[in-house]
Order: C-alpha cells, then sequence, then structure tokens
C-alpha cells in the first residue's frame, strides 16, 4: 500500500508533508506534489501533517479521487525528488478545499 497526493494539493502546495518523509518519496511540480510509489514505505507520517487533507492512504482514497493514484506515479517518474519544505504559494489558502483543480494542474 501507499499514499496518494489527491486534487486538494493543486495550487495549494503546502509542503509540510516533505519534512517528515523518511525515504524522500515526494516530487515537486510546478503547482502540486505527488508520492512515488515505488519508493513509499507506508509510514503514515504525511497524512496527518498536510494542511489541506490532501493525502489519503490507498486503501482510503475517496471514489472521486481513483485517477490520482495512476497521476502520481505517472509524474514521480517525471518531477524532481524535493526533501526540504518551501513556502506555499501566497494564494494557497484561497485555493484549499476548491473542487475541480484538476484543470489547474501544471506537469
Amino acid at each position: 500500500m501507499t499514499f496518494v497526493v489527491t486534487e486538494n494539493c493543486i495550487r495549494c502546495k503546502y509542503m509540510d508533508c516533505v519534512e517528515v518523509c523518511p525515504v524522500d518519496c515526494f516530487h515537486e511540480g510546478p503547482n502540486m506534489l505527488v508520492i512515488d510509489p515505488d519508493e513509499c514505505i507506508d509510514c503514515t507520517l504525511c497524512e496527518p501533517e498536510c494542511p489541506a487533507q490532501a493525502i489519503f492512504s490507498e486503501e482510503e482514497l475517496p471514489d472521486d479521487q481513483q485517477q490520482f493514484k495512476a497521476l502520481n506515479a505517472e509524474l514521480a517518474k517525471q518531477w524532481p525528488v524535493i526533501t526540504e519544505k518551501k513556502e506555499a504559494p501566497a494564494d494557497a489558502k484561497d485555493w484549499d478545499g476548491r473542487t475541480g483543480k484538476l484543470g489547474f494542474l501544471e506537469r
């Protein structure tokens, strides 16, 4: 099992989760983070750290977020690993909780 970053991370991109990951499985894109499922050890540390509640275990992934499992795997192969927390975008709070953000994903 692995953890999955879902839609609410798009344009929020808080990075509290990055600091607690013991295996550096987060990858950074222009406006979202993803988890490499091949590196994730299911330690559960990242999920409670996400202020946007955008991280779910694979088993608890909401039905409307299922496509993010494949998206995390795909983008983790393209985006660089991130190991240190950076500042969230200035307008992150404005985007937190909005629905329909997949169209704003920058690859």
